[in-house]
């Protein structure tokens, strides 16, 4: 059965940073231990109630893609044993399988967003402007409508509670400088085209995922945090997609379709996720699991 954690409490270990859904600790100067609980976000507010195993299956999801990819972009893993730096006395069972020892590497401080589809808050974007992060799109675009081609959409990084910002392609220069901008967009654009192509073969539709970047001592770019989760992505099954509504997802839409039916504006504290709710996202990440990666958490 899957574990349950809706906070880490690992005695003895630094917490450097606890976000909506990862704990963050310190191993040493260059590597830090990542869990990955079962917190639940949408628009960027932490609800109240935990999915049950959710941070299992993110964490084993990121792990399949980030070893995918491996010859497209180096990522943040080391491949150590989690069981090897927990503090004497910890269930280790509890952690197994939702924590990774990573490299410390030093954040680029822009979500890097690949958008194949119009949908969410590039397809509101859209609607008032005609362009997506400053990039003008073709006129008559409909909501899930595929893109000629897959662009590069970055937002700001939101503290928790905080919402992200869509900005242009200029604004990642002014903050990062061109090179890096570059390399992160060149870097989005190539992870995103392989898991897309990965995917469609096994009826999944990616509409669009963000990324989070670092670089080491040494200035080399490594893919970090969560990679192609349905916490950070919008999995369509191919075989119910339309254009003109929002299909049917894999990912925690089905939350956020839900609570689009509260009178909530959006901000902490969260409201309450019905049971149905909760088992029928914890069913999605499952079966996205299942089918992308062939992995099953009993």
């Amino acid at each position: 059965m899957p574990t349950v954690l809706s906070q880490s409490n690992l005695p003895g270990l630094e917490l450097v940073h606890r976000g909506k859904v990862r704990d963050v600790y310190a191993l040493s100067p260059g590597e830090l231990l990542i869990v990955a609980t079962d917190r639940l976000s949408a628009f960027d507010v932490v609800l109240p109630d935990p999915i049950p195993g959710k941070g299992e299956m993110l964490c084993q999801i990121s792990n399949f893609w980030f070893g995918k990819t491996a010859h497209l972009v180096p990522n943040h893993l080391t491949g150590k044993d989690v069981a090897s730096v927990l503090p004497a006395g910890t269930d280790v069972a509890l952690y197994a399988r939702r924590s990774v020892i990573t490299k410390r590497l030093k954040p680029v401080p822009v979500e890097a967003i690949a958008r194949g589809y119009l949908i969410g808050s590039g397809w509101k974007d859209y609607r008032a402007s005609g362009s997506l992060c400053g990039i003008a799109l073709p006129a008559g675009l409909r909501q899930a409508e595929r893109l000629p081609e897959p662009i590069f959409t970055p937002s700001t990084k939101a503290a928790v509670g905080d919402h992200d910002e869509n900005v242009s392609f200029a604004h990642v220069v002014d903050l990062v400088g061109r090179e890096m901008a570059e390399r992160v967009r060149d870097a989005t654009l190539a992870i995103y085209r392989y898991a897309a192509d990965y995917a469609a073969e096994r009826g999944i539709i990616i509409a669009d995922t963000k990324f989070e970047f670092g670089t080491d001592g040494d200035g080399t770019l490594y893919v970090m945090d969560e990679m192609l989760t349905p916490d950070s992505s919008r999995f369509w099954p191919a075989d119910q997609y339309r254009v003109g509504i929002s299909p049917p997802s894999y990912d925690k839409q089905f939350v956020r379709d839900y609570l689009e039916t509260l009178d909530w504006n959006k901000t902490a504290p969260g409201p309450h996720v019905p049971a149905e709710v909760i088992a029928g996202t914890a069913a999605k990440y499952a079966e996205a699991l299942q089918r992308l990666a062939g992995i099953t958490l009993d």
